[in-house]
């Protein structure tokens, strides 16, 4: 839906668009009939008033959600009365300004006055359809714009809804066991547990946040994995604080940490290393999930991609083909597998 600012923008841009035509049509009837400053007022006067009875005449009717237009007959039904009344009202315009009379036209010549008549009509049938194409092209716009929207939401709480119950699961069935064995690891389990629930429920309200949010959310996340996992695993989370107000798909590296460590580092009994950066590249944000686990094959023959796939569907979702997450295989020889999301720069918070 459009707002007022846009509303009022579209108006402005279809009247200036109405007056540079108008002044075509009167350039044309000064190189036939002479009189420029005459031919300018009536053209000016008929098109502006033409122009204002059909754009304030389609909220009389049933209006066509994509075009904001009458639907089927109804645009002609408008075309016909308002092309007469404007075209009166312009004329009436003319001569006061003029201090004359066209309609003693009607008398004198009906045939040069059904001319001027047949002008006024084609001309706003023809600026009328350049509108209306304008505007459906322009709401069929936002009608995708919106259904894209709506599913990168669905994609959000579909991926939110997996991802949570399997953590919080695993969390709370650690937690039970730290309780009675080490109450103070399980107080600090249960503290880093708030407040990565205190950050899922506000990324779940939103389709970007900033980067320096996801990371504090995979701060949080990792924590838990810590308590869990114990020395088996080592982390690395870092960005540079340049880049802590760009704007990111919310839950865009959980799944990718996630994936990372239980088909990576967890089917290792020593554990490993995981590191979760992030640089510029150009104009691009770039993102990466670096374990030295199983590796690549293992991870693929698994079957589960869920994540991943879908923190791909919703990257093509918001940004297209300009975005991408590739896994590859490090060439450092620790093995393990590479996760690298690139993103384009053009979006804050």
């Amino acid at each position: 839906m459009s707002n007022p600012e846009t509303r009022a923008s579209d108006f402005l841009r279809h009247g200036l668009i109405v007056v540079a035509f108008n002044v075509v049509i009167a350039l044309g009837l000064t190189l036939r009939n002479g009189d420029a400053l005459t031919q300018m007022v009536y053209s000016q006067a008929i098109g502006l008033c033409i122009w204002m009875c059909v754009d304030f005449g389609r909220f009389a009717f049933k209006r066509d959600p994509a075009s904001k237009w009458p639907m089927g007959w109804r645009r002609w039904v408008l075309l016909l009365i308002a092309v007469p009344v404007g075209y009166v009202a312009g004329v009436s315009i003319g001569d006061i300004y003029c201090n004359c009379s066209r309609w003693e036209q009607v008398a004198h010549s009906p045939r040069m006055f059904a001319a001027y008549l047949f002008l006024a009509a084609t001309a706003s049938a023809g600026i009328s359809y350049f509108f209306y194409s304008s505007g459906r092209t322009q709401g069929l716009e936002q009608l995708v714009a919106t259904a894209q929207r709506d599913a990168a939401e669905n994609q959000l709480k579909l991926l939110s809804s997996q991802l949570e119950p399997h953590m919080l699961f695993n969390t709370l069935a650690n937690l039970r066991v730290l309780i009675g064995t080490d109450p103070q690891r399980a107080q600090m389990m249960l503290d880093h547990l708030v407040s990565f629930m205190r950050s899922t429920l506000t990324a779940s309200r939103n389709m970007l946040h900033p980067l320096a949010d996801e990371f504090a959310r995979i701060d949080d996340y990792l924590a838990l994995m810590k308590i869990r996992m114990g020395e088996r695993l080592q982390t690395e989370v870092a960005f540079p604080t340049e880049l802590g107000e760009l704007a990111v798909p919310t839950l865009l590296l959980q799944p990718l940490v996630e994936n990372a460590i239980k088909h990576g580092l967890e089917p290792h009994v020593e554990g490993g290393h995981l590191r979760v950066g992030a640089r510029r590249e150009g104009h691009d944000l770039v993102l990466s999930v670096r374990d030295t686990g199983a590796g690549l094959s293992t991870v693929a023959n698994d079957g589960t991609h869920f994540g991943v796939n879908q923190v791909r569907e919703r990257l093509s979702t918001l940004y297209g083909p300009s975005a991408t997450l590739m896994l590859s295989t490090p060439d450092d020889g620790d093995g393990g597998t590479l996760a690298t999301v690139r993103i384009p720069l053009n979006r804050t918070v």
